[in-house]
């Protein structure tokens, strides 16, 4: 049994799998307008497939394993179709025959149609299939078609000289060259030695601008996108080439290997090349497959110029080149790369460079059979391309076309990349010294959009006055006095009370010494006191920081040691804690004396501190009151979140930054502030929003515990409520709660006493919220198209912002359309802007991964007593004015053709879970602080959707540890350690490792 070459079996198997389809079709389509003699045409056809004998070779297989079995031509039924059609039926007819699908183990892998429309007008398609030829062997196979064609219109047969061999000896001739595996010094193994170096730790899947994911399994259609080079360029790719002893080949690889770069692609760019593989002159005029595909590695690391780049390509192809003869599909077998049905293997991008020289004009009516135009995708971007030359001989430009998998990629995509590629070639040739940053890929149109026009403000003109929440605060009270301001319970209070209750507060803290620059922080459970604490922090000058009760003892003192508050505020209920907290950082004040040496503990509902705050005024503070002026650039509040060395960081936000989010807040949502549910943590930055945002428009603030206490049942259902805000994986929860009929916690029970009359399974309009916005994390469509069935009519909003930027930064309200992919976070607020940006702090294109940096108003003065840190975050703006920072928000985003910016992940370590901000090194740390940990890492893991949870794998110190006894320790000491996001229902597990591993 003759084998078939290693090219033919990697076809045969995707066959095998895959079943007969048109993906490996060659299909090559001529009009020919003269007079042609069909019955001529057929038999030159099939002297054509009786001289190569691929042509009559079907691919049977005994035992699983595929052989060539040569047809002798009187066996094969063979025809030329000919058919006659309209010219506006012509389109579909060949589109059809096109798709034609070979059964390869029984038929012929050759097809012929001529199609006519009039006697000395018609269209000749050829299809081979791949496994029997290739682009190569479109010349030869021209040549054959048209000697015999102009013999048999004269009733005569081809006189050619016979072929010195065929396909089937260059199957055999193959393994004998390349020699056994077994054999080290044998030249398969020689040359397999070769490349498992050249692509050691080669990249499994470039980073390329899709405009959608990667489906499970490849569909191979393709967007065919003509591309054309000037030949101006033409011209200096050759001169470059020669000035650096390469080829023109080589300049174009480069140039495509620095755009894929600069899209997002990393530096390390394998691009497969094809080389014809006839590597004897006895294979030159036969018809078979024989092309080899080659990875060709471009190292873009340090960000070399493109003269170094090519210096690079030059050294690295020659030496691939020297190693050519190990068939693609061998050396895939052996380096057994990751593999996947969705995306080729070691390489998605392909390069070729066609020879156009051996296309050839014949006379007798019937012209050469040109390149084929294939528009399957068999890689994610197929680029070729063929030089043409003028009647001198100089260049004339390079014409192509770029196949893109339409899996992946628009038409409009495909053209976008043509151009940018013929932007970086004219740019690279015209100064060879320009590094890879320096190569600009974006048109002078596409720049304006990203960095000016779609930066443009969101909800600009609330109508709001004032620098400071204060003075907004009080501009609301004046307006309204008697309306309901906060609610909590049976308890509320209006807006004059709860500014009299805020005032006696800030009077108190002043005499305590707290003042602007000063910080106070607040320790207290939920309910309206602490919404009376805030705003008395803020009217005395001062900055809260939120100090949970919940929190472990250790945390808390660690924030106040850190902060150094001049007064911590408490209730009855967490004094004990507060002051234990407390007194870890120096002497524990009572009441409201002072203690030197460490903070204040002021109980606000103790008895003598009610009876001090009963003494005092309860107007307005005069501007002289306070210990210096408040003003837009004193802090707010500081916010601490989790930090990757262990150690949490404080955010400082100041009022003018809380007056912008503020401004755009009321200015986006209006009306629907009449009543906010504040269900959010004050260590979560979101109750900024939820407190501030009606206070200052005259809504009113209903304090409740959470979400999900709240659904149970213990309000009575969602009746009253306009926004509700929260993070998606919350809104999940009582998504999924609702779909069941309730959990244990009563979710069913609390959503059916919100339902109105005639209702069916959602809240009824008018008695669910209006608005719901969603933060925090990453919102997915199901997560809209859920929020959506379990409230209809209800307005969704996706916001998006880190603490560093004052709660959000980004806007975007659902529309009608969501379809599928992700879920924007939108484009920026008033008075901000937002870029993404590489590594050099250049503009990525759109559709182009990239790190999100925030400017503008809501900017953060910076991390509390971290100087270096906020060094390394808050950066210079090239984009704006002098002085101007922006932050960088260590997240990856992209700009979607629309203007709206989708959020795609972290670039670190950091996750997030149920919205608070976690760093996976602080975690860790807590983990190997227990002493029965020797090692530890930490991973988020999301084994259901929505419920994402940290899980560490540790290594025990001592091998007498039980599993049980080192789990239940770790997960204890990390509760005692760290927040409630990570010690508590945030934390997945401990896996033990028994396996102890050396190392430190």
């Amino acid at each position: 049994m003759i084998p078939l070459s290693f090219a033919q079996r990697r076809l045969w198997f995707i066959d095998q799998l895959e079943g007969p389809s048109s993906t490996y079709n060659i299909p090559v389509q001529l009009r020919l307008q003269s007079d042609i003699d069909a019955g001529a045409l057929n038999a030159a056809l099939r002297d054509v497939i009786d001289r190569h004998e691929v042509l009559r070779t079907v691919f049977a297989a005994v035992d699983g394993e595929p052989y060539q079995r040569i047809l002798d031509l009187t066996e094969l039924d063979w025809e030329l179709v000919v058919a006659d059609v309209t010219p506006a039926e012509l389109d579909g007819a060949v589109a059809e025959a096109k798709e034609y699908a070979f059964d390869l183990s029984s038929e012929a892998p050759i097809r012929a149609w001529l199609f006519s429309m009039a006697p000395d007008d018609h269209v000749l398609l050829v299809v081979v299939h791949h496994i029997a030829g290739d682009g190569w062997s479109m010349g030869p196979l021209s040549r054959d078609v048209t000697t015999a064609y102009e013999a048999r219109r004269v009733g005569q047969a081809p006189g050619w000289e016979p072929l010195p061999v065929q396909y089937a000896d260059y199957a055999l001739w193959q393994r004998e060259l390349l020699g056994d595996e077994a054999d080290p010094d044998s030249l398969i193994s020689r040359q397999v030695v070769y490349w498992r170096q050249a692509l050691a730790d080669v990249p499994e899947e470039l980073a390329l601008p899709f405009d959608r994911p990667r489906p499970a399994v490849a569909g191979y259609r393709g967007h065919s996108v003509p591309l054309e080079v000037p030949a101006d360029v033409h011209a200096r790719m050759a001169e470059l080439a020669r000035a650096e002893g390469a080829t023109v080949f080589m300049v174009m690889q480069a140039a495509l290997a620095v755009l894929l770069s600069r899209l997002g692609a990393g530096t390390d760019i394998p691009i497969g090349a094809a080389v014809a593989g006839r590597t004897d002159v006895a294979l030159d005029d036969l018809v078979g497959f024989f092309v080899n595909t080659l990875v060709l590695r471009t190292d873009l690391s340090g960000d070399p110029t493109f003269r170094e780049v090519l210096g690079r390509v030059k050294d690295t192809d020659w030496e691939a080149f020297a190693h050519q003869d190990v068939p693609f599909e061998k050396l895939v077998e052996e380096l057994a790369p990751t593999r996947s049905l969705s995306r080729h293997p070691l390489f998605q991008v392909m390069l070729t460079m066609e020879d156009n020289g051996r296309q050839v004009r014949v006379s007798s009516g019937l012209p050469a059979v040109g390149a084929p135009t294939d528009a399957a995708a068999k890689v994610d971007l197929e680029v070729s391309a063929s030089e043409f030359f003028d009647a001198d001989g100089a260049p004339a430009g390079l014409r192509g076309d770029l196949i893109a998998a339409a899996d992946l990629f628009d038409v409009g995509s495909a053209e976008v990349l043509v151009a940018r590629w013929g932007r970086v070639l004219e740019a690279v040739t015209a100064d060879p010294w320009l590094r890879v940053s320096g190569v600009e890929v974006l048109d002078a149109g596409e720049r304006r959009r990203v960095l000016v026009e779609w930066n443009g403000s969101v909800g600009v003109g609330s109508g709001l006055v004032g620098e400071t929440v204060v003075e907004l605060f009080e501009g609301q009270v004046v307006r309204s006095p008697g309306a309901v301001a906060v609610v909590c319970g049976d308890v509320q209070l209006s807006y004059g009370e709860l500014d009299g209750r805020a005032n006696r507060l800030a009077r108190l803290l002043v005499g305590c010494g707290v003042g602007p620059g000063s910080v106070v922080a607040v320790c207290m459970e939920r309910g309206v006191e602490m919404v009376v604490a805030l705003l008395g922090v803020l009217k005395a000058g001062g900055a809260y920081v939120p100090v949970d009760p919940g929190y472990p003892v250790e945390r808390l003192g660690w924030v106040l040691g850190d902060v150094r508050p001049v007064v911590v505020l408490a209730s009855s209920a967490g004094a004990a804690g507060a002051a234990g907290a407390a007194g870890t950082v120096g002497g524990v004040g009572a009441g409201v004396g002072g203690v030197v040496g460490g903070p204040e503990v002021v109980v606000v509902d103790g008895p003598e501190v009610v009876g001090v705050l009963a003494g005092l005024e309860s107007g307005v503070l005069g501007w002289g009151e306070r210990l210096a002026p408040l003003v837009g650039g004193c802090a707010a509040y500081v916010m601490y979140t989790s930090g990757s060395t262990g150690r949490p960081k404080g955010v400082v936000v100041e009022h003018r930054s809380v007056v912008n989010l503020l401004g755009w807040a009321v200015a986006e949502f209006g009306g629907d502030f009449g009543r906010v549910l504040w269900s959010t943590s004050l260590s979560f930055d979101v109750s900024v929003f939820e407190v501030f945002g009606p206070l200052v428009s005259g809504g009113c603030v209903e304090v409740v515990e959470d979400l999900l206490v709240l659904a149970g049942g213990e309000r009575g259902g969602w009746g009253g409520v306009s926004l509700v805000s929260g993070v998606p994986s919350v809104f999940a929860q009582l998504v999924a709660g609702a779909s069941v009929g309730g959990s244990e916690r009563g979710l069913g029970e609390g959503l059916e006493r919100g339902l109105g009359e005639g209702s069916e399974g959602g809240l009824g309009v008018g008695v669910g919220p209006g608005v719901v916005v969603l933060a925090g994390e990453a919102l997915t469509v199901d997560g809209v198209a859920g929020v959506r069935g379990w409230l209809p009519g209800v307005r969704v909003v996706n916001v998006y912002g880190p603490t560093e930027a004052t709660v959000y930064s980004t806007v975007w309200c659902v529309g009608a359309g969501v379809g599928g992919g992700s879920v924007p976070i939108g484009r920026p607020i008033s008075q901000v802007g937002v870029f993404v940006l590489d590594g050099h702090l250049q503009p990525v294109p759109v559709g182009v991964a990239g790190e999100l940096y925030i400017s503008g108003a809501g900017l953060a003065r910076g991390y509390w007593g971290r100087a270096g840190l906020t060094a390394e975050r808050f950066v210079a703006c090239p984009f704006g004015g002098v002085g101007e920072r922006m932050y960088r928000t260590g997240d990856l985003a992209r700009w979607g053709g629309d203007g709206q910016v989708v959020y795609l992940g972290r670039v670190d370590e950091q996750v997030k879970v149920r919205g608070f901000r976690v760093e996976l090194g602080e975690v860790q740390t807590a983990v190997v602080a227990h002493s029965r940990v020797a090692q530890a890492v930490v991973v988020a893991r999301e084994d259901v959707p929505g419920d994402k949870r940290l899980v560490a794998y540790v290594v025990p110190s001592s091998d007498t540890d039980t599993d049980t006894d080192t789990g239940a320790g770790v997960r204890r000491s990390v509760s005692a350690r760290l927040h409630g996001a990570v010690g508590g229902g945030g934390a997945g597990g401990v896996a033990v490792d028994r396996e102890r591993q050396a190392g430190p």
